[in-house]
């Protein structure tokens, strides 16, 4: 990737919306569809608000929420709008995330006459029982047929995310779930492990001692099998929870986040950042809405980071892909070279090339990583 594409900013855009709400999910969405039409208006004018104040965009990015519940004369109206006031470079990535469930033949053609040329499927599990305890809406059938559709519509950057670690899970289940997606030959995976928030109804049924997570050691001991399968399969395990068949299929939006590029996040909860100032609008729909409707301010706070926050975030970002950090990041800190020796001594961590990665293990203590160097 050339040096421009790493520096060229990235565009978010968050769809607050689901049919239906899964009880893992603490992300910011509602059911109530009706609301759409007010959300499309504030997104107009909040498209207005950023206009020529962002370089040429190569990333765009559908996420919610579920983009893929919206029909196609809203999703024209808004990519219409972002084209008419955005610039985009001509090879622009553009993602966009979807249930199988929403998924037809025709549907899929509109996303590719839109210009989604990289599909990110929510399928989860392909285990039927693992589809009822996270709540979602389509059964393993639907999701297969969703996959098969999206390759007859000529998505050849298709993606699929599962979650693992659901309890009492096992190691051959969950090693029989990845097998199932390889058949689909996936350019992406993205497989994450359930984690039981607070607030949410699967974090409530915890406290309740309804449910149990799974033990650390086995959660452990799925996050390895997951990292091994999948590079023997010859996926390159290119970020914590992330693999790709090859470097032209890492996400090349999500790699902003971890360098520090810029990147212009649009909609309710949607986050931004650029020139070292972070912003984050309002979490609430309504008062998104509102404020765009009155012309007051959508954002709900800011920070400016210091020197010292950056290069802590740029040793967090970093440690957790496989290109890791340069060596000058850990270097001048107090600890930086004995602590890079214990660590490759432990097997946490492999220096090439003036660069500091985690390895398999590495992965697994990865958020720990940045403060072993005095930090």
């Amino acid at each position: 990737m050339s040096n421009r594409k790493n520096c060229l900013p990235g565009l978010y855009i968050h769809i607050p919306f689901c049919k239906s709400k899964c009880p893992y999910c603490d992300f910011l969405s509602m059911t109530d569809l009706s609301l759409v039409p007010a959300w499309l208006a504030a997104i107009g004018k909040e498209i207005l608000l950023y206009k020529n104040r962002f370089a040429d965009f190569d990333t765009l990015y559908l996420g919610g929420g579920t983009p893929s519940l919206l029909d196609g004369r809203q999703l024209d109206a808004l990519i219409a709008c972002l084209r008419r006031h955005f610039i985009f470079a001509p090879d622009t990535e553009v993602t966009l995330e979807a249930n199988p469930d929403d998924l037809t033949p025709e549907k899929l053609a509109l996303f590719k006459d839109l210009g989604v040329n990289r599909l990110s499927v929510g399928v989860q599990s392909f285990a039927e029982q693992d589809l009822i305890f996270l709540g979602r809406r389509h059964t393993a059938r639907q999701a297969e047929q969703a996959l098969k559709w999206s390759r007859a519509a000529g998505f050849t950057n298709l993606g699929i995310d599962l979650i693992y670690g659901l309890p009492a899970q096992r190691a051959e289940a969950w090693k029989k779930n990845l097998a199932r997606a390889l058949e689909f030959r996936p350019e992406h995976l993205s497989c994450y492990q359930l984690t039981l928030e607070a607030g949410t109804p699967l974090g409530a049924r915890q406290v309740q001692g309804q449910i149990k997570p799974l033990p650390e050691e086995d959660q452990r001991e799925l996050f390895l099998l997951t990292s091994r399968f999948l590079t023997e399969q010859g996926y390159i395990h290119y970020e914590i929870s992330n693999f790709a068949r090859s470097e032209t299929y890492y996400s090349r939006h999500n790699r902003k986040y971890w360098r520090h590029v810029p990147y212009l996040g649009l909609g309710p909860a949607a986050h931004s950042f650029h020139g070292g100032k972070r912003w984050w609008n309002h979490r609430s729909l309504d008062r998104y809405c509102q404020a765009l409707a009155l012309g007051e301010a959508q954002v709900a706070g800011s920070e400016t980071l210091t020197a010292a926050q950056l290069h802590l975030e740029s040793l967090y970002l970093g440690l957790r892909t496989k290109e890791g950090v340069a060596l000058d990041l850990i270097r001048p800190q107090p600890r930086g070279d004995l602590m890079l020796g214990e660590l490759q001594k432990a097997g946490l961590v492999k220096v090439r090339h003036g660069r500091a990665a985690p390895t398999r293990e590495g992965f697994l203590v990865a958020d720990r990583l940045p403060f072993c160097f005095g930090e």
